[in-house]
């Protein structure tokens, strides 16, 4: 339960502070911020108190996210027995999401006769930032990380941020993208020192 408090904490404070900046930023560089339904525009308590809880409530959908991540895992490995074909079926899905993210925001907001080339940009960038992340993760346990920790940072953080991604407004997917990102960064970093054992955590020392 301590360690569960202490990433709860941490990742709410994380993502609060990534959207408090984040969203103060977009204030004062775009009027076009859909996503802040407030009465006033611009820098005052309203904007500010609006963006503190909308970050406090995107670090809890991380959260909600991570957790329902790890109990699919649990049940998937259980059911395939197999990690090979569980890693063949993440890769499977990052693809889908990764199409299906380009195709369905081509769909819905393309002009007609509009490239499809634009529509690459924010999957390609989250796909990235992804497998920077993945290798980090790799890095720092083993190599079977990778995979699973791509899955997680692509697909689960695409899927949590449906709400901004059915607007066809970038101030919205940056507002919610970056401290999804953040979050789940941090969650996903601290997990093996979370659950790794005292032997370990002292050899690693050594």
């Amino acid at each position: 339960m301590r360690k569960w408090f202490h990433l709860f904490w941490t990742t709410l404070l994380l993502g609060t502070a990534a959207s408090l900046v984040v969203g103060l930023a977009l204030v004062g560089m775009t009027e076009d911020f859909h996503f802040l339904e407030v009465s006033q525009a611009g820098f005052n308590w309203e904007t500010i108190i609006f963006i503190v809880l909308a970050g406090a409530t995107i670090s809890v959908v991380s959260q909600m996210g991570f957790f329902a991540y790890l109990i699919t895992r649990y049940i998937a490995m259980g059911f395939l027995r197999s990690k090979f074909l569980w890693d063949v079926l993440q890769i499977l899905l990052v693809a889908i999401v990764y199409f299906d993210m380009i195709y369905l925001t081509y769909t819905s907001f393309a002009a007609e006769g509009e490239s499809v080339f634009p529509y690459f940009i924010l999957p390609t960038v989250l796909i990235v930032l992804s497998s920077l992340v993945s290798w980090w993760k790799m890095k720092e346990t083993n190599k079977s990380a990778f995979i699973p920790t791509l899955f997680f940072m692509f697909s689960v953080t695409i899927l949590e941020a449906l709400p901004a991604l059915k607007l066809n407004n970038t101030p919205s997917h940056i507002f919610m993208l970056t401290p999804l990102l953040i979050s789940n960064t941090w969650q996903i970093m601290q997990l093996h020192k979370l659950v790794g054992d005292k032997k370990e955590a002292s050899a690693k020392a050594s």
